[in-house]
């Protein structure tokens, strides 16, 4: 009696922990497929953005670019799906050992199950279960045969119904099993697919290279005077920062400042009101909305190294977002927009104020906003300007604070 109590306890403590690691592969596994289904929409994405871009000899550099970033997007796309596959090998192991042990403990259960009832009839055949009450000695003996009457007739119905539970978890398993394994050759088969698209853009990508090898000096050229339109719409941008400083310190009566301080930089002054919002804009940090509806991160913040010219290097004050033509931007967060100016080679520029953060949306046409006007989250501000150079619709999106330069993939949610 011992023994099989230990052996049900064993059981049950495997079930127990199999089932906490089941939910864990789970979750994992839910999260790998959402992962593999946002890196499939952005693929497609990508190629749908492609087909609106140029594609003549100017815009190699452009094309390459554009090439690298579906080229790491299905990079990604591979890794993941061979994640799932290996967390699918798991769980196949998994049920492989499973189904073995119950077939094992139905095998066990079925044997003890056919020797109660041959001892039970072995039972029935020597002694009535009439003559083994009235053999009793004493009425407490009696009852007990009774009570012992029951709980065996109850342990043989409970033991009937764990061989039909263990029949039924063993079928599912086994269906689960056959599921699994159809799961796994569909995603070698996806990644096979992939793994053959993806050799096919980098033999373009090389090809596109050789050609940029080939005029190299000339592509130079173009990165270096690319940067310095950038560099000089960035010093327009900050003077009109510092020109709305200026404002902010007459509304509230006090003198402008001038940088006094060595390294010092002029900051707003602030209303109650205008406090109030700075606050509520700084405790949103992460989990502000994208200032496009849909849209993928054409280049990041910071300084970056070409993709295929290692020596160059650039620098991008803001986050430059491409996305379909027509698309428009909106409104970050809630503010009162500051100030609008048309910067040649930037179209118009979009100053939004939240206290002393700005956002700024730059190469915007037909503005649907003006300035003074008070704006709410997602809000249209104007449409996004195509480049007829490229065909691309981009949005550089740049966030203050003061007349400070922040990172605004630390401010928008999953940039």
């Amino acid at each position: 009696m011992q023994s099989s109590r230990f052996y049900k306890l064993l059981i049950f403590m495997m079930l127990l922990l199999g089932a906490s690691t089941l939910f864990a592969q789970n979750d994992r596994q839910a999260e790998l497929e959402r992962q593999r289904r946002q890196l499939m929409s952005q693929i497609e994405e990508l190629s749908k953005l492609r087909q609106n871009n140029k594609k003549d000899e100017r815009n190699v550099l452009s094309q390459v670019e554009d090439l690298d970033s579906k080229i790491k997007t299905r990079q990604n796309l591979i890794k993941v799906t061979n994640s799932q596959a290996n967390l699918l090998t798991q769980k196949i192991n998994q049920n492989i050992n499973k189904i073995s042990d119950l077939r094992d403990e139905l095998e066990k259960l079925k044997t003890d199950y056919a020797a109660m009832v041959e001892k039970s009839y072995k039972s029935k055949s020597s002694q009535s279960r009439i003559m083994f009450l009235l053999s009793s000695e004493s009425f407490l003996q009696a009852y007990k045969r009774v009570q012992y009457m029951k709980q065996y007739s109850n342990y043989r119905k409970k033991q009937g119904d764990q061989i039909k539970e263990r029949t039924e978890l063993l079928k599912q398993t086994n269906n689960d099993l056959i599921k699994q394994k159809e799961e796994k050759q569909q995603l070698i088969a996806q990644n096979r697919e992939e793994q053959e698209k993806l050799e096919a853009e980098k033999k373009q990508q090389d090809a596109l290279i050789a050609k940029i090898r080939e005029k190299e000096s000339t592509y130079v050229a173009q990165i270096r005077e690319k940067q310095k339109a950038a560099d000089r719409i960035d010093k327009e941008i900050d003077r009109l920062i510092r020109e709305a400083i200026a404002a902010s310190k007459k509304e509230t009566g006090a003198e402008p400042t001038k940088v006094e301080k060595a390294g010092e930089m002029p900051t707003f002054n602030l209303t109650p009101a205008a406090k109030a919002l700075a606050s509520d804009f700084a405790s949103n940090k992460g989990r502000m909305d994208w200032p496009v509806e849909r849209g993928r991160v054409y280049k990041r913040f910071g300084t970056s190294q070409h993709p295929t010219l290692p020596n160059i290097t650039t620098y991008n004050s803001g986050v430059e977002i491409e996305t379909a033509p027509g698309s428009v931007a909106r409104a970050a967060f809630k503010g009162t927009v500051q100030q609008i100016q048309l910067i040649r080679g930037g179209g118009y520029t979009v100053l939004i104020r939240h206290g002393n953060y700005l956002t700024v949306y730059q190469n915007l046409k037909n503005l649907k906003v003006k300035v003074n006007d008070e704006v709410s989250t997602k809000q249209a501000l104007g449409e996004i300007a195509v480049n007829s150079f490229t065909g691309k619709t981009i949005l550089k999106f740049l966030v203050y604070k003061d007349s400070q330069r922040l990172n605004p993939e630390e401010w928008v949610y999953n940039m």
